[in-house]
């Protein structure tokens, strides 16, 4: 009787297996510094007990042309796409590529322009990784078809690897804090999104929200309910709104921490502060959450761009044997994300 065929151990399981970040495994396996002995053991403990094998970084451009990655970021200035890039650009690196920063800089046109000339980007590299873009139905499919290995973080239903969190459940467990601690009256300051269909951070947050208001039995108010985008400009104004015009909750959802920091710099314009009159919390975990005490819910960043580059390895590397085997199905993995609690919270 023929065996099942046993799953290739990956990185991601190794990580698991130590309890260690995927970004520490990968600098552990690739022998880099700042990685403690301890740590170097656990993954070495993990590695042996799972028979992991790290990809042949000598044969990595068996398949390419160019050597070369693209990255393609909304932005390169945002906190979290810089925090992504440095991640995959050390996992390529270390594989052998080059890579090739492209910045749409939130303009539209920019971004059409080059996925309107993608036999032009395929030139230049050999793959993509895509950072949070949100693509048109012709864009996603003009990608799918272009021949390039493609990989993504914090996209949904597209049809390459995607690494990203579960944004509704992350916004869910942020609401249910609040709600824990006794506010009733809490507003949400979110961003907004075109309804692009590869595009949904935003709105999924914003469904989280209104799931933990109504498993509490609470309608949402929409007087609660403001646009703030994601940039602390952005949670600035919606603070200011509603201070000088609308009424003033006792909790305060921010689909993100640049949003919070921004709500928190226009409380302290009002003579406000947090938690003293309003708790607020926020998603990412951004490093000066920490000074200024902003409770968050934390998501690995640096884990998603480092875990979509080694997917995005594995394409490259496989597309390059001598007889390929069938590709497998693309494959979408969520993080986990956790309540980090400081002393923008209190008990209403």
């Amino acid at each position: 009787m023929p065996q099942a065929k046993t799953s290739r151990v990956r990185i991601q399981d190794v990580a698991a297996l130590s309890g260690l970040s995927i970004c520490t495994v990968s600098r552990a396996l690739r022998q880099l510094p700042n990685v403690s002995a301890q740590a170097k053991a656990r993954v070495g403990d993990a590695v042996a007990q799972l028979g992991y094998k790290a990809s042949s970084a000598a044969s990595r451009l068996a398949g390419g042309n160019t050597g070369s990655v693209a990255i393609i970021a909304p932005t390169a200035t945002a906190w979290f796409f810089a925090r992504a890039v440095e991640a995959a650009e050390e996992v390529f690196a270390d594989s052998g590529y080059d890579t090739v920063l492209i910045s749409l800089r939130n303009r539209p046109s920019v971004q059409q322009k080059l996925f309107g000339d993608l036999a032009g980007l395929a030139q230049r590299v050999d793959g993509v990784l895509l950072l949070n873009i949100g693509l048109s139905e012709p864009e996603m499919a003009a990608l799918a078809g272009s021949g390039l290995a493609l990989a993504s973080v914090g996209m949904h239903g597209v049809p390459w690897d995607n690494v990203g969190i579960d944004n509704a459940e992350a916004a869910r467990a942020a609401t249910n804090h609040l709600l824990a601690l006794g506010h009733r009256d809490v507003a949400i300051l979110a961003g907004s999104e075109t309804g692009a269909p590869s595009l949904v951070t935003a709105n999924e947050r914003r469904r989280g929200f209104e799931q933990a208001m109504a498993g509490h039995g609470l309608a949402v108010d929409p007087d609660l309910v403001l646009d703030a985008g994601s940039s602390i400009e952005g949670g600035r104004r919606a603070m200011a709104e509603l201070a000088e015009n609308r009424k003033m909750p006792s909790a305060i959802f921010a689909g993100c921490d640049e949003t919070a920091f921004g709500a928190l710099m226009a409380m302290r314009e009002f003579g406000l502060s947090a938690p003293e009159n309003v708790s607020i919390i926020g998603i990412d975990d951004h490093q000066m959450s920490w000074f200024l005490g902003l409770t968050t819910m934390a998501q690995p960043v640096a884990d998603q761009g480092a875990f979509a580059a080694n997917l995005l390895i594995e394409r490259l590397h496989r597309s390059g044997l001598p007889n390929p085997p069938p590709a497998s199905p693309p494959s979408n993995h969520l993080l986990d994300t956790k309540l980090v609690e400081r002393t923008s919270t209190r008990r209403r």
